[in-house]
């Protein structure tokens, strides 16, 4: 087992690098006494249900912390680690140790043609192989050693630094080895736009604002530090680095964002000096008022990173308190591997999965009264949010409840944790019952208060839904609004239907939004998970709490697609290209947090006896392993559709065992659900 940020053990083993070659795939490992069919008047399937799930169980209950809570490794790709480093060689603050184990992480996860991807076995990617060579030159490797010359190689084929995203520019202009005025523009006085005018700071999902708001001072510095070698080698044309591109016309949004973005760059050498200094103040004591009190922001690494170069050039240097609680709380990002690797998380997610982690165990059999399911639930008790927020500025009136994804991030609770969350305190019987009660009653309220107009969901902010962030030509990566999505929805419209409000007039309105977003396939998109699975796994579970039949189209279309994109094996899996390519939706090699999407959608329809479910079941006690763990290499988790994938390395215990439970045990709640 791997060491947590914090030095405890850590709830999953590390995977090993992305392998290089063809595709693999799950096999069944064999385990005789999961597939054992000879007990005579036996459900074989059943049987196997029950062993895998005490298993999943001894396994899931051995790697929970001692305070009550469970996290898996979150892993995304090597910018991370990238970026850390161009951080620390920024400040003047890198070390050998850690600049050593960093290019052991980076370089173990090349694939054979030079490149990096964002997911296991995904396509390389520009940016993304861009920054990891550049992190590699830092930490000691040559531009001509073999591995770095075929990275080289396939950047310039594919167009070089001018292709890549803004994000990765910005990070070479820190350097001098791209020009600022060959950026987008992000003026620091963006931070005094009125909340109703367009492209003001709140009409960014809380991710993007985070990240914007100190961009937007590192924008108007504009810093170049001493490159500490040049970078000609990831030019397609040294000589012409930056070539032309062909303009928009200026009749549509593309041409009209461009030409704001040239108007901002003549507003930046004629910006009124005063005016700017304020502005950028502003945007400090913004950012300073929204540090966490672990140090973090939103307890993610990107606008961590951001904030802290934003101060250290507006004069905080490194021994200010907050400069140095900011740079502690990026060393908690790290995970060091047993290898003397250092890998970078993203985020970590520990709210997340001890609601989903409790849930699991609950409906696998648990008693309500488990010492593990009371100290998760105590944990998660202690975790709830009390005061207001930034999605208080939508909602003032509001009052504040619910939890957030995180360790630390009052600023920042989410709606889908809050449901989740809800869900999993319903399932324990704890000591103080009137503390519990209370806080779900806020949870439920806070949740619907957050509402967005058209009776979806979002995940942190409502109506979060302005279609001008997504023009700037400095947003040309991952989602930059967030607008409701059918899987938070139906989470909600879960709990919501669980706690008795399933005729609430705002929790039919979420109803009708999910019925108004099904895919002519039967299917629901999946914003937050991989993909069509993951939304439809969310959403039928929801509608049959509220009380609609199985035998309601909409069900009956959810269960003729997942019938439908079934494996041979009997697993469900589904790659991360079907965001881009619909002949990859419902289609990829089975993992066990698919299958059991697959399998919750199924159950709550009523489905138990269908062979599509026995097959499932059956392949998740085929391919568990001895120690009741599930392998799941493959990423099914959703940062931004496409651009920023996630593996959370619970998701492949969690889901399985609430779905074996649900299997064995029936649907939980089943005497509580509300007529339609």
């Amino acid at each position: 087992m791997t060491a947590t940020t914090d030095g405890s053990p850590g709830a999953m083993e590390p995977r090993a690098a992305a392998a290089t070659g063809p595709a693999e795939t799950i096999e069944p490992s064999g385990n005789t006494e999961n597939t054992d069919t000879i007990l005579a008047g036996r459900d074989p399937v059943r049987d196997a249900a029950e062993q895998a799930a005490e298993r999943s169980v001894e396994y899931l209950l051995k790697a929970q912390d001692a305070q009550g809570w469970w996290k898996g490794d979150l892993e995304t790709n090597v910018t991370m680690d990238a970026e850390d480093l161009l951080l620390r060689q920024f400040l003047g603050i890198q070390d050998e140790r850690t600049t050593r184990a960093a290019g052991q992480f980076i370089r173990g996860e090349q694939r054979a043609d030079g490149t990096w991807a964002t997911f296991f076995e995904g396509p390389g990617e520009l940016s993304t192989t861009i920054e990891a060579y550049v992190a590699l030159r830092l930490a000691g490797d040559e531009p001509d050693a073999p591995h770095m010359a075929l990275a080289s190689d396939w950047i310039r084929a594919h167009g070089g630094v001018a292709e890549s995203r803004v994000f990765t520019r910005i990070w070479l202009a820190l350097f001098g080895w791209w020009k600022w005025d060959d950026l987008p523009e992000l003026p620091p006085e963006m931070i005094f736009l009125p909340k109703w005018f367009p492209l003001n700071i709140y009409d960014f999902g809380c991710w993007a604002r985070q990240t914007i708001v100190p961009l937007t001072v590192v924008s108007a510095k504009r810093p170049v530090r001493p490159a500490p070698f040049a970078l000609d080698e990831l030019h397609a044309d040294p000589a012409d680095p930056n070539p032309a591109k062909r303009p928009a016309p200026l009749v549509s949004w593309d041409g009209a964002f461009q030409h704001l973005d040239k108007a901002l760059h003549l507003y930046h050498k004629v910006a009124p000096r005063r005016l700017r200094k304020t502005a950028m103040n502003a945007a400090a004591r913004w950012i300073i008022e929204r540090q966490e009190n672990d140090g973090c922001w939103g307890g993610i690494q990107p606008p961590a990173v951001y904030s802290v170069i934003a101060l250290h050039l507006l004069g905080y240097d490194i021994d200010h308190p907050v400069m140095r609680a900011g740079l502690e709380s990026l060393d908690r990002f790290a995970i060091w591997r047993e290898d003397g690797a250092r890998m970078i998380e993203a985020c970590q997610s520990p709210v997340w999965d001890t609601c989903l982690a409790t849930i699991a165990l609950a409906d696998a059999g648990l008693s309500p009264d488990h010492p593990a399911l009371v100290r998760a639930a105590e944990w998660m008790l202690a975790e709830e949010i009390d005061r207001p927020g930034d999605w208080s500025v939508r909602r003032p009136g509001l009052a504040p409840g619910g939890w957030a994804f995180e360790f630390h991030n009052d600023n920042y609770p989410d709606i889908d944790d809050t449901a989740e969350v809800a869900l999993a305190l319903r399932r324990v019987q704890v000591p103080d019952r009137a503390r519990l009660e209370g806080a779900i009653a806020r949870g439920v309220r806070w949740n619907l208060g957050m509402q967005s107009k058209d009776g979806g969901w979002g995940a942190f902010d409502a109506d979060n839904t302005s279609p001008f962030p997504n023009r700037l030509p400095f947003c040309d990566f991952g989602e930059v609004i967030d607008p409701p999505s059918a899987d938070v929805t139906g989470h909600v419209v879960e709990m919501l239907a669980i706690e008795g409000k399933a005729q609430d007039p705002r929790t039919r309105r979420g109803i009708e939004w999910l019925l108004a977003e099904q895919e002519a396939t039967g299917a629901w998109f999946g914003r937050w998970g991989v993909n069509y699975i993951y939304g439809t796994g969310s959403v039928v579970p929801a509608l049959t709490a509220a009380g609609m039949p199985g035998s309601h189209p909409a069900i009956r279309r959810a269960v003729s697609w997942l019938e439908s994109v079934q494996n041979e094996d009997g697993g469900w899996g589904e790659d991360l290209r079907s965001y881009k390519e619909e002949a990859w939706i419902g289609h990829g090699a089975s993992t066990p947090s698919q299958t059991a999407w697959a399998l919750l959608a199924l159950l709550a329809a009523g489905e138990r006896e269908n062979k599509a479910v026995e097959r499932g079941v059956s392949w998740l006690a085929g391919t568990q392993r001895q120690d009741g763990a599930w392998d799941e290499p493959y990423f099914t988790g959703t940062g931004f559709p496409w651009d920023f994938s996630i593996n959370y390395n619970l998701y492949r215990q969690v889901f399985p065992l609430t779905a074996l439970g649900r299997y064995i045990h029936g649907e939980p709640f089943a005497g509580t659900r509300q007529g339609s």
